[in-house]
């Protein structure tokens, strides 16, 4: 992922201010900005006067970022035609996940399912042989298909028996649905128990113990703060815990800042560009877009931080968080990369008591 120095933040900062100050139209202003960064830098622009009313203006710089987009990434034509199909409003359409559809058809597509493949690999080569019998939480199990992959495997590789127990942790009543049907056809005869929680929420109604605590995806949906509560809470309940997610710059900057655009432009740009090139019915990737990906960017693109609904963060907080939270019982076992390019980056970082 790419990156701002202080002066380029700064710039940004200030040149947005002129903008908005003049109403200056794309073709007036002559931004001092990295070229390859110039789409970025429209998108900031134009986002962050969609947000504050000037829809017109905003979908100007918009469109003429679209205009100069890397093939791969094209996030101003993404939000522009999000708002050609919601009346030219950046409001989030719907709640994320209150329809399973579009969050499984993610994980269908290609990059997604080398980075769960390498992923399921990562674990079960750094997780040691726990072979009495087996517990397993998974924190967000989402449909379950990733909780049966580790299982899988685990087993083929001898490092599990055939005791196993699965607790699935998801706030999700549609998730846990779809996460039970399917550990019952691909794990038949695993016991499995289900609990609909927030995981910051999860530490005071769980008291059993658990060999590995999973969480793909699931814990980057509070700001840091409430993460290291949630974790200082739950450290007693697991031995190992495997984060799989999205390295992006999402939680510490601020509204209208730079350094987000900048990181969402290149890490929602990228996964939506992962979609809309995977092959499906029109409908299910329109769905997967508007109701999960941009329903999630208009959250950081129009709420301030403690108010909007995801904080990813950059590998090294990941990092440094765990060690705060999980102390000296704990160290790192494995940090890898499962999916990577230019543009965004899905890791493995496995935590294990000593």
């Amino acid at each position: 992922m790419l990156f701002l120095s202080e002066p380029e933040r700064k710039a940004w900062q200030r040149q947005l201010g002129e903008i908005e100050a003049s109403a200056a139209e794309p073709k007036a202003f002559r931004p001092e900005v990295r070229a390859n960064l110039m789409p970025a830098f429209h998108f900031f622009v134009g986002t962050a006067l969609l947000a504050r009313n000037q829809t017109g203006l905003g979908r100007s710089w918009l469109s003429t970022g679209a205009r100069h987009e890397d093939p791969g990434l094209i996030t101003n034509a993404f939000v522009n035609g999000f708002l050609e199909r919601h009346h030219g409003r950046l409001e989030a359409p719907t709640v994320c996940f209150a329809d399973a559809r579009p969050y499984v058809h993610f994980t269908t597509v290609p990059q997604m399912r080398t980075a769960r493949a390498n992923l399921v690999k990562q674990i079960t080569d750094s997780l040691p042989a726990i072979l009495h019998p087996f517990r397993f939480l998974d924190i967000g199990c989402g449909d379950g298909t990733l909780t049966a992959a580790v299982l899988n495997a685990m087993r083929t590789a001898g490092k599990t028996g055939d005791k196993i127990e699965v607790l699935l942790l998801d706030p999700s009543v549609g998730m846990l649905d779809v996460a039970m049907r399917t550990l019952e056809r691909e794990c038949p005869g695993v016991p499995v128990r289900r609990l609909q929680a927030r995981c910051e929420d999860a530490a005071e109604s769980i008291s059993e113990h658990y060999d590995l605590a999973l969480a793909a995806l699931s814990i980057h949906h509070m700001p840091l703060e409430t993460k290291l509560q949630m974790l200082s809470r739950l450290r007693d309940r697991f031995d190992h815990l495997v984060l799989f997610e999205l390295d992006g710059d999402h939680d510490a900057p601020q509204l209208h800042s730079p350094e987000l655009a900048l990181s969402l432009y290149q890490t929602y740009g990228r996964m939506m560009h992962f979609v809309s090139a995977h092959e499906a019915h029109p409908g299910v990737t329109a769905a997967c877009i508007d109701n999960f990906w941009m329903t999630e960017m208009v959250s950081f693109l129009t709420q301030e931080r403690g108010r909007r609904t995801d904080y990813h963060m950059l590998r090294i907080q990941w990092r440094a968080l765990f060690d705060k939270a999980l102390g000296r019982e704990f160290s790192c076992r494995a940090d890898c990369t499962a999916y990577g390019d230019e543009f965004m980056e899905l890791f493995t970082l496995h935590y294990g008591r000593h």
